[in-house]
């Protein structure tokens, strides 16, 4: 019988020895690039971590991969018994259109002594020095890449857009080792390939992170500023509330009690009454003023009127409004003019508006002391400055004290008066003028608010001239005494509205008629030629504007003035108006000695004025 033998016999055992030893050899290879490898991708890794929990700049987190890899590689290469040889791993960075690259980053070799390396351009025989700052040919960088062993490779974004190249530097080897480096050219390419690869995958995340950081933070602004818009709505509202609710109570209040069946108050009780309801309506119409006001400005529709103001008589005409109001808080008026300061280009209403927010503002906030208003020039500047000793604004409430809607905590807790309009609309104001508002202030120690407004104002001659003629006629009463005679036809659909301006038209003299909708009106004019036609806007049966439209096709009613009257109070209201055919317009609350003004103007009613020119 024939008998085998387990063991291999020795020439066998003797073939299969290196071919074992070269397997060996490629598994610690394969180890060592994986390895390498392995610790460059958790080094970007935590590069990508950071810039997700710092969101630095984009530039800052790039430069930080960037040497990253450059670090890691040559901490690999000379880190290991497969070191190739004394090398240094660079990266240069090309910018588009350009026909050269600069070398911003370049690893630190251990060898302290050590001299910077060049890669070979093996087709060109030369020699690149690869150090910082090296400029680069485009061309030899991609002689670089193609040439065997190859020394470059290529950085591009996810669209394919080159940002630049990896680089490796050698020194240079004796002819007796050029077959190490020859088998080790593989493993070489591999990992500086591999790498490139790495980088610019971590390049592209670092982008989406970054834009995934900026578009959080886009969002998270917005919602903090939806949420600070929010917080001053609801304070808006709560403080409106409390504003209208107030003068409200008072207008309600009093009125019941003047019409409370048994209660006969003397004429002077019937009067203080009267006065009081009278400021409680003035009160609601300012905060609604103080509203539209913002509106317009911030929709960029507030027409401003410009005149040459007498600045003395302005001042002490907005002193002696407040005056009441100061001495009923015991508190000192004081007014500083300097002698140079005499006239300047401004809109009075509004430098009126402006002086008189600044200093109930002031009125407000002070219990004891003084409150004043000086008047001093600066240059092309005049400087109204209104201070007081009052209790003083913090630092973190001044930062926030022109923004709409914002009280100081303590004056809400106080119970003080106001919407936090009244600076925001002063400062909006100032601006338009070509000035500004500052303020100075220390609690407990006053405040000081100084209004800065340009002396001229550059502006066209015709500016103003076509502003708002009601108030013109306002500011300028017309003295006339007119006939009996004189017809006026009132259309208007609000019986109080009706009530309020039959009594007074009726007590000047005029005879009115009064109807509520289009149907009567048209009833009206089959029998009666009336002077002057004054049509609401909104009607039951019609719209007044679309009337007088259809008033100016017939002959009989063209030559008519017709005088709106109207709710609509905004910018373009009047010319909208106008364009209708309307003669002139006013809007409520109706200003009653302005309504005088306009049906004397068009009904042609005999006056002292044309008495005089006569």
């Amino acid at each position: 019988m024939q008998q085998y033998s387990s063991l291999p016999d020795q020439n066998s055992l003797i073939d299969a020895t290196p071919k074992l030893l070269t397997t060996i050899e490629q598994l610690r290879a394969q180890l060592w690039l994986e390895s390498s490898l392995n610790q460059l991708q958790s080094r970007l890794n935590d590069c990508l971590l950071s810039a997700c929990n710092t969101v630095p700049q984009a530039g800052a987190a790039q430069a930080e991969i960037f040497q990253a890899v450059v670090n890691e590689i040559n901490s690999a290469v000379h880190s290991s018994n497969l070191a190739l040889t004394d090398c240094a791993v660079g990266i240069a960075l090309f910018q588009p259109q350009e026909t050269v690259a600069t070398v911003c980053y370049v690893s630190h070799s251990p060898s302290p002594n050590s001299q910077p390396l060049f890669v070979e351009v093996l087709t060109a025989e030369k020699k690149l020095l690869l150090k910082l700052q090296e400029v680069i040919k485009l061309e030899d960088l991609q002689q670089l890449e193609h040439q065997q062993p190859q020394s470059a490779w290529r950085l591009a974004d996810d669209s394919g857009n080159v940002m630049g190249w990896l680089i490796i530097a050698t020194a240079s080897l004796s002819s007796d080792r050029q077959s190490l480096i020859k088998s080790q050219a593989q493993l070489r390419s591999q990992l500086m390939a591999r790498s490139a690869k790495y980088c610019t995958t971590a390049l592209v995340q670092l982008r989406h992170i970054l834009s995934w950081s900026q578009r959080y933070q886009q969002l998270s602004n917005s919602n903090q500023e939806l949420e600070r818009t929010n917080q001053l709505k609801n304070q808006f509202l709560a403080n409106t509330s409390h504003e209208i609710r107030t003068p409200l109570s008072s207008i309600i209040g009093f009125t019941h009690l003047l019409l409370a069946p048994g209660y006969e108050p003397t004429r002077e009780r019937q009067q203080e009454y009267l006065n009081i309801i009278q400021s409680s309506g003035k009160h609601l119409l300012a905060l609604i003023n103080d509203i539209l006001d913002l509106s317009k400005i911030e929709a960029n529709q507030l027409e401003v009127q410009w005149e040459i103001i007498d600045v003395p008589l302005l001042c002490s005409n907005v002193l002696a409004l407040v005056k009441e109001k100061a001495a009923n808080k015991g508190l000192k008026l004081c007014l500083e003019l300097e002698p140079d300061i005499t006239t300047l280009v401004a809109d009075p209403l509004r430098l009126k508006q402006m002086l008189l927010n600044l200093i109930f503002n002031a009125l407000k906030f002070t219990s004891e002391g003084s409150v004043g208003l000086r008047v001093a020039p600066k240059g092309v500047f005049v400087h109204f400055t209104v201070w007081d000793t009052g209790s003083g604004i913090s630092q973190e409430d001044q930062v926030q004290l022109f923004e709409p809607y914002f009280q100081i905590a303590k004056a809400v807790a106080g119970g003080v008066e106001g919407t936090g309009l009244g600076l925001a609309v002063t400062q909006k104001l100032a601006q338009i003028h070509g000035g500004s508002v500052k303020v100075e202030s220390e609690v407990n120690r006053g405040s000081r608010f100084t209004l800065v407004l340009p002396f001229k104002q550059e502006v066209g001659g015709d500016e103003g001239d076509e502003g708002d003629e009601g108030a013109k006629f306002s500011s300028f009463p017309l003295h006339f005494t007119p006939s009996s005679s004189v017809e006026i036809l009132l259309v208007e659909n609000d019986l109080p509205n009706a009530d309020l301006m039959q009594i007074y038209l009726r007590k000047l003299g005029y005879q009115v008629t009064w109807v509520q909708n289009a149907g009567e009106m048209w009833e009206t004019l089959s029998v009666l030629e009336p002077a002057v036609i004054l049509m609401d806007v909104y009607l039951a049966d019609g719209n007044g504007l679309n009337l007088v439209q259809q008033l100016r096709e017939h002959p009989q009613y063209r030559t008519i003035p017709v005088i709106v009257q109207t709710a609509m109070a905004m910018k373009g209201d009047r010319e909208t108006c106008l364009a209708t055919g309307v003669n002139d317009y006013i809007s409520k609350p109706i200003d009653l000695p302005l309504l005088a003004s306009l049906v004397a103007k068009y009904s042609k009613a005999p006056t002292s004025l044309d008495g005089e020119g006569r």
